[in-house]
C-alpha cells in the first residue's frame, strides 16, 4: 500500500509517499481502508520533532480517517467487514499505522458506524476537532445551557464542531472568524451572530452581539493573539479554554481577577477513557439525529500532504482539509 512516511523531524518536506506492506489487525483491532484521511494542526506540529509528544521514527501520521472495514482481529464485535466507520486516534504510530496511508489499523474502540447520510471526507472531519470542541465546552468549561459562547476563530474544522455541539446544546453562540464567506458558513451551522475578527473593532461587535453584556465562554483557538483582549470580554465567573496557541502573550491579570474569570487549558492527550466514551456518545448521537455536519473545505489528494500541512496552519480555513488515498 501507499503510506505517508516521517523518517527524520522537520518542515513539512518530511512527509514523503512511500510503498509499504500492508498492515494486519491483530486481537481487538480493525483494519480500515482509508478513503479520507483528516488534516489537523497538531499533526504538522508533531513533525518538526519540537511538540511535547514525539512518536518513534519513523511513522505514518494521522489521527483522523473514514473508510470501510476490511478486516478485523480476534473478540471484534462491534464492527464487521464492509462497515463505514470514521476512526478517532489510530492507538499505533509504525509505519503503516497512521490514517495518512490506503490502509490503518486502529483499536475497535476507534471506530465508529458512519451513518449514510455522511460522506467519508465529512467522516473524517470528526475525530481531533469534534471531540477538541467538546471537551472545551463541556468537559474543561462546564458550559450549561442559557449561557452565551464565544467561538473566536468559529470558521475552521474545532471552531465548527463548537458553534454546532453549543448550538444544540442550547447555547448562545457568537462566532468569529475572518472572511465573508467562511462567516457565511458559521451562521448557517448554528451561530446566533457573528463578528470579523480583521476589523478594527471586532471586539465593540462581539460586545454589541451580546447586548453589551460580557460572554460566559470563550473558546480561543488563537490564545498567542486574543487572550488578553479575551479577558475584556468576559461575563462575572467566565472561562476561557485555550485550543490553539503558537506563543507567549503577556496578559493583565486584574482583568481576570475583577471577574472570578478562569483560563482553562485542554489538550486531547490528557482526556481519560471515561471522557472519551461520553465526548463518543455525544458525537455519535448528533450524527444521527442530524445536529452535527461536519464542513470539508479542501480535499487533497494523499500525495499532497505536505502541502496540505503547510495549509492547514493558514490563516481564512473554512471547514476542514482531508487527504484522499
Amino acid at each position: 500500500m501507499k503510506a505517508i512516511i516521517v523518517r527524520e523531524f522537520g518542515g513539512p518536506e518530511v512527509l514523503k509517499l512511500e510503498d509499504v506492506p500492508d498492515p494486519k489487525p491483530g486481537p481487538g483491532e480493525v483494519l480500515v481502508r482509508i478513503r479520507a484521511a483528516g488534516v489537523n494542526p497538531v499533526d504538522a506540529y508533531i513533525h518538526t520533532g519540537t511538540y511535547a509528544r514525539k512518536p518513534p521514527l519513523p511513522y505514518t501520521p494521522g489521527f483522523d480517517g473514514a473508510g470501510d472495514v476490511v478486516a478485523i482481529g480476534t473478540d471484534v464485535t462491534t464492527v464487521k467487514p464492509g462497515d463505514r466507520v470514521w476512526v478517532a486516534g489510530p492507538g499505533k504510530t509504525t509505519v503503516g499505522a497512521g490514517t495518512y496511508a490506503e490502509l490503518a489499523v486502529c483499536l475497535a474502540f476507534q471506530a465508529h458506524t458512519l451513518p449514510g447520510r455522511v460522506s467519508f471526507a465529512q467522516g473524517a472531519a470528526l475525530g481531533v476537532p469534534y471531540c477538541t470542541a467538546y471537551r472545551a465546552l463541556f468537559q474543561r468549561a462546564g458550559t450549561k445551557p442559557g449561557e452565551t459562547v464565544l467561538v473566536h476563530g468559529a470558521t475552521g474544522g474545532v471552531g465548527i464542531a463548537a458553534v454546532e455541539l453549543a448550538h444544540a446544546r442550547g447555547l448562545r453562540v457568537i462566532g468569529t472568524g475572518g472572511t465573508a464567506e467562511g462567516l457565511a458558513i458559521v451562521r448557517e451551522h448554528g451561530a446566533d451572530a457573528t463578528v470579523n475578527h480583521r476589523d478594527a473593532n471586532y471586539t465593540d461587535d462581539i460586545r454589541r452581539a451580546n447586548d453589551g453584556r460580557g460572554v460566559d465562554v470563550i473558546v480561543e483557538m488563537a490564545a498567542h493573539i486574543n487572550l488578553d483582549r479575551d479577558l475584556s470580554l468576559l461575563a462575572k465567573d467566565g472561562r476561557i479554554v485555550t485550543v490553539g496557541n503558537r506563543g507567549r502573550i503577556e496578559i493583565n491579570p486584574r482583568d481576570a481577577m475583577g471577574r472570578d474569570a478562569a483560563i482553562l487549558g485542554m489538550t486531547l492527550f490528557n482526556v481519560s477513557d471515561a471522557d472519551f466514551v461520553e465526548i463518543h456518545a455525544a458525537i455519535i448521537a448528533g450524527l444521527a439525529n442530524g445536529t452535527l455536519n461536519p464542513v470539508v473545505g479542501r480535499e487533497m489528494p494523499l500525495a499532497d500532504a505536505a502541502r496540505a500541512h503547510q495549509a492547514v496552519m493558514e490563516p481564512g480555513a473554512r471547514g476542514k482539509i482531508v487527504l484522499t488515498p
